[in-house]
């Protein structure tokens, strides 16, 4: 991708790839069809997590910040996996520093197109633990940028010490955002006065009821996730195969390419699961879907390591970087936005996330003179 070795490129490893030999009317048809089974696929996935969670009296850090989590990010699990199997321990990288990004802008379209009353999406979020949640992704998008900078050569036991430290640090993040939902030492528990009138995650439990209503079993519920998970699983390979293939053909970079098609079509969860809760009122648990989908991909690296058997960060290139780097500053302009909780909206949108929006493009445009 981009300078970097490419796992399914025409040639790679002495060998043409299958991608390479379909037409490019085919090979988008195979990019656009895989963006449908993942959007269909990560509308399922979230119903039936939320039932699921609700009737395995999960809790809402297990099931919102774990289980929605793993769900939405199942295209980067299954190309990250592939990739470290692969040996092309950049191409994983890339996968899961090139999403952050673009998946923080996702807040954006939830804020554009899915908040009813119209109000900015974190005018309505408001909630001092959506801060902390914040804060968790730029403490770990802080470590994945000093990972990069160490030895390679520091590893032990299939384990390398950055990988393992953003694990740590992800687990007591979810452990301080448990204590945070029972109540913080603040008025109002942390939320703001006239934030959404229901509490946090209440659309979980709707969800549960109308399955309820409906005949939906626990084992039915739990097939159709497996199901959409596989599904989402085997589209996320495909999509990213073939998108790069063609939109490679059609002069694309591959950096350029993972940072905005690619992640924009692996996003497609985030979005559906997003729009599904807005829709229902619960933004809180739309923005926190974000930012715990966020925080959780650098745990990837994690799954990398042991799988390739090598510390994977030192892999990173400067635009794997410079992509951190702007996540980060994403992150930021939302936990802002929670705090100042603007009131007016300009093209359907608060300031922040017109801030941001128009952050994302600037910097895919400095992207772009890197990777060039």
């Amino acid at each position: 991708m981009g300078g970097r070795a490419c796992w399914f490129c025409p040639g790679s490893a002495g060998t043409p790839s299958r991608m390479g030999s379909l037409s490019s009317p085919l090979l988008l048809v195979l990019f656009v069809a895989s963006a449908a089974v993942i959007w269909v696929a990560g509308i399922k996935l979230s119903d039936t997590t939320d039932v699921l969670a609700e009737r395995l009296h999960l809790g809402s850090a297990l099931g919102g910040l774990i289980l929605l989590a793993v769900a939405t990010n199942l295209p980067e699990i299954a190309i990250t996996a592939t990739a470290a199997m692969a040996g092309q321990l950049d191409v994983a990288v890339g996968n899961i520093l090139g999403g952050i990004a673009i998946q923080t802008v996702v807040l954006a379209v939830l804020d554009a197109a899915g908040v009813r009353p119209r109000a900015p999406l974190t005018r309505l979020a408001a909630s001092l633990q959506l801060v902390l949640e914040g804060a968790m992704v730029v403490v770990v998008l802080a470590v994945v940028v000093m990972g990069t900078q160490l030895s390679p050569n520091l590893h032990a036991a299939r384990l390398a010490p950055a990988s393992v430290a953003i694990a740590v640090l992800w687990v007591i993040g979810l452990i301080l955002l448990s204590r945070a939902g029972r109540g913080l030492p603040w008025r109002e528990g942390g939320d703001a006065p006239d934030s959404q009138p229901e509490p946090r995650g209440h659309s979980k439990g709707k969800k549960e009821k109308a399955a309820s209503d409906k005949g939906v079993s626990t084992t039915r519920a739990g097939l159709v996730f497996g199901v959409s998970a596989l599904a989402t699983l085997v589209a996320g390979v495909v999509i990213e195969r073939s998108g790069e293939e063609f939109f490679a053909r059609q002069g694309l970079s591959g950096v350029l390419f993972g940072a905005t098609v690619l992640a924009a079509a692996t996003s497609l969860p985030e979005v559906s699961t997003g729009l599904t809760s807005t829709k229902m009122g619960d933004y809180q648990l739309a923005v926190s879907d974000i930012f715990g989908g966020n925080a959780f991909l650098p745990v990837l690296f994690l799954l990398a390591t042991v799988i390739s058997g090598k510390p994977v960060l030192p892999a990173a290139h400067d635009t794997d970087i410079y992509l951190t780097a702007l996540g980060i500053i994403l992150t930021v302009v939302y936990m802002a936005g929670l705090i100042f909780r603007p009131r007016r909206q300009y093209a359907r949108m608060g300031v922040d996330s017109i801030a941001a929006v128009v952050i994302y493009l600037v910097g895919i445009a400095g992207l772009a003179t890197i990777a060039t």
